[in-house]
């Protein structure tokens, strides 16, 4: 073998991967667009197959109701004493941001109830290798349909949709497998400062806070 050829092959055998956890929550409609920001960001990345993508879960509220019927906008008003106004501003500027990225939002339909199972279902899904297929699935049934994404029904029904056996989806949400597994993920966040989502931890050393521009995500990449 020519001596560089030699050298080409093994510069791919021993590459460093780059290993980025994301943080997020599934009725988290900021995770979303994070999410979208950080795929067109490593779309344009040289190195994009050194990277491996790990998803970690985050519950912003781990003592919501499975069943709550109220959308973003009433939890916005009932539960954080916004103003209408505010409220309707808020949304129409995030909806916007979102279109921006490619994404359509619908978030007066959007209802943020309770995600564990959601977040157990994106772990089984990931043991698969279907991880970030699901979880856009389930991330795009909350913002743009109005899915309630605790429902076990509807979670066979999307986790099948990603390419998932729903019998076997039915099985996990019967039982407790991957529990301890979005408990790992929530203490790893906490221990370094995780505190709110999407957050980003490039190459174990960059951490980076909210839906970061583009433009920010592909730098860290760039700096990993």
């Amino acid at each position: 073998m020519p001596l560089r050829k030699f050298s080409q092959l093994v510069s791919v055998l021993f590459v460093e991967k780059i290993t980025v956890d994301i943080w997020s929550d599934i009725v988290c409609p900021w995770c979303y667009l994070g999410k979208r920001r950080f795929d067109l960001a490593l779309a344009g990345f040289e190195r994009a197959a050194d990277v491996r993508v790990r998803l970690r879960a985050f519950e912003l509220d781990p003592h919501g109701r499975p069943d709550d019927a109220r959308t973003i906008p009433e939890r916005m008003r009932d539960d954080l004493g916004m103003a209408p106004a505010v409220v309707a501003a808020g949304v129409r500027r995030l909806t916007e941001l979102a279109a921006a990225a490619g994404l359509e939002y619908h978030l007066d339909r959007a209802r943020p109830v309770n995600s564990f199972d959601a977040h157990r279902l994106i772990h089984f899904a990931a043991a698969a290798g279907l991880g970030e297929r699901a979880q856009g699935r389930l991330l795009h049934a909350y913002t743009g349909e109005g899915v309630n994404v605790a429902d076990h029904g509807e979670l066979i029904r999307l986790g099948a949709e990603a390419g998932l056996d729903a019998d076997a989806v039915g099985e996990l949400l019967a039982g407790d497998a991957h529990a301890a597994d979005v408990r790992a993920d929530e203490e790893l966040g906490h221990r370094i400062g995780v505190s709110g989502v999407p957050t980003f931890l490039v190459a174990g050393r960059y951490l980076l806070n909210g839906a970061q521009p583009v433009e920010v995500l592909a730098d860290a990449l760039r700096r990993a």
